[in-house]
């Protein structure tokens, strides 16, 4: 087995996507994924706690990417600028990554479990830009509000983008979500 080649993590996420979508997610084993990419189960485990966090693997880096973004905007933005600066930077992550988050979130709307796991993550990374408004001196329930809007913008943008007509980037499509929110809000 290949335990010595590089990109050890990037093989078994392309493995088990691979057999996620050939196969199903729950069909699939941890063996297989490992197999697949030519390594062993012991090096899965090095990389992943288990075979749904193949899928969600990058959420802790992109909530830290979003937040930190968020807090490190002008202290003059207000609360949704903020927000919008931290899309901005989120948007840049998946510049040529359509076609892979394509096929990840069809694994994931084709099973409860990965559903559920999605929404969690979208619970904590809305909980994390609220505490990053707070710090900023934004009061309740502005903040919580706010951040559940951000996520909100940022979850229907990327249904949008990762629809198979759409071509603009995925910043261009949250910024025209962010737009339609901010004229919907202000009574347009």
């Amino acid at each position: 087995m290949g335990r010595w080649e590089p990109n050890a993590r990037e093989r078994l996420a392309k493995a088990a996507l691979e057999l996620y979508r050939e196969r199903g997610y729950e069909q699939t084993t941890v063996a297989e994924i490992a197999k697949r990419a030519g390594l062993t189960e012991r090096t899965f485990f090095r990389h992943y706690a288990d075979k749904r966090e193949v899928l969600f693997g990058g959420s802790s880096a992109l909530q830290d990417l979003f937040v930190n973004a968020v807090a490190e905007a002008p202290e003059s933005a207000a609360p949704m600028d903020a927000i919008a600066t931290g899309l901005e930077a989120v948007s840049e992550v998946f510049d040529g990554r359509r076609e892979h988050s394509r096929q990840r979130q069809a694994v994931i709307v084709a099973n409860a479990e990965l559903q559920e796991r999605e929404l969690i993550k979208l619970a904590s990374l809305s909980a994390a830009l609220a505490d990053a408004l707070r710090r900023r001196a934004v009061t309740e329930p502005a903040a919580s509000l706010t951040a559940e809007a951000g996520v909100a913008v940022f979850k229907v943008g990327f249904e949008r983008w990762i629809a198979e007509a759409e071509q603009r980037t995925l910043a261009q499509v949250t910024r025209e979500a962010l737009a339609q929110l901010k004229a919907v809000t202000a009574g347009g």
